[in-house]
């Protein structure tokens, strides 16, 4: 009797069965490992929290739009305050003189006008022109004479614009440029004053007194007259020019350095 000969397709089953007890095996280790797997995940600590990421606060927006420069017209807007048209105390600025001040010649109460060459800026950009017109008067003077020191003292009274005359508290700081004048300490405001003789100046004098003292002791031939009659006119002389002022004389055109007392307001109530 001859074999039997196995069916092709029963041979292919062979293979597909081992493949089968492959994976089972595989899936048996990975269930068995799994208890260990988790136990060690288990004992590991946790990370650390996370701190969130620190926000950087915005720094402060800046003022890419500053106020557009406006002339004051005297008129208030409705959303600004007053401090807005004020022009602050302590603000100098520079002013021509239209008229000629001389100790020498001038009375107390003449009035005087003088004109600004520098804009008065007060917030929001609002600003008074260079131009504008300071009417003032002469409160006080003193003429150097012969033994005295020449002083003026000067008083503003209101600035002039085209909305209106404004009042206005400033007194004269500086002449630029003029070296023979001077102003006054704070405790006399508005007072500008001559400067006194040199000592060279009274020196010369002092020489030119004693040689025409001498002249009478020369004529007489007599020594001692002429030292007495020398030394008497020098010494007079010496103690008139030495005491001796000058007169403050301020041109028209003359420059004048003026600092404002108390807050100018650019706007007509």
């Amino acid at each position: 009797m001859l074999p039997q000969q196995s069916d092709p397709e029963n041979r292919e089953e062979i293979p597909m069965s081992r493949n089968a007890i492959r994976s089972i095996g595989a899936n048996c280790a990975l269930a068995a490992l799994w208890p260990w797997v988790a136990s060690a995940a288990a004992q590991e600590p946790p990370p650390p929290p996370q701190e969130p990421p620190t926000q950087e606060s915005p720094a402060p927006p800046t003022d890419t739009n500053p106020p557009t420069p406006k002339i004051a017209d005297g008129r208030r807007s409705s959303n600004l305050p007053v401090e807005a048209y004020a022009v602050v105390p302590g603000t100098k600025f520079l002013v021509r003189l239209e008229d000629q001040l001389d100790t020498g010649e001038t009375r107390q109460n003449h009035r005087f006008k003088v004109r600004t060459l520098e804009p008065l800026e007060a917030g929001s950009g609002i600003y008074l022109p260079a131009g504008a017109e300071i009417a003032g008067h002469v409160s006080r003077i003193e003429s150097a004479g012969i033994a005295g020191r020449a002083r003026i003292w000067l008083t503003f009274d209101d600035i002039r614009t085209k909305f209106g005359p404004l009042p206005i508290v400033a007194e004269v700081v500086g002449v630029p440029g003029d070296h023979s004048v001077k102003t006054g300490p704070t405790a006399q405001e508005g007072l500008i004053e001559g400067r006194m003789s040199t000592q060279q100046a009274a020196a010369e004098a002092a020489a030119a007194a004693a040689a025409l003292g001498a002249v009478k002791g020369v004529k007489d031939k007599d020594k001692k007259e002429i030292a007495e009659g020398a030394a008497a006119a020098a010494i007079a002389a010496y103690l008139v020019e030495s005491g001796r002022g000058h007169e403050v004389d301020l041109p028209k055109g003359a420059k004048l350095e003026v600092e404002l007392e108390r807050a100018l307001y650019l706007v007509k109530e």
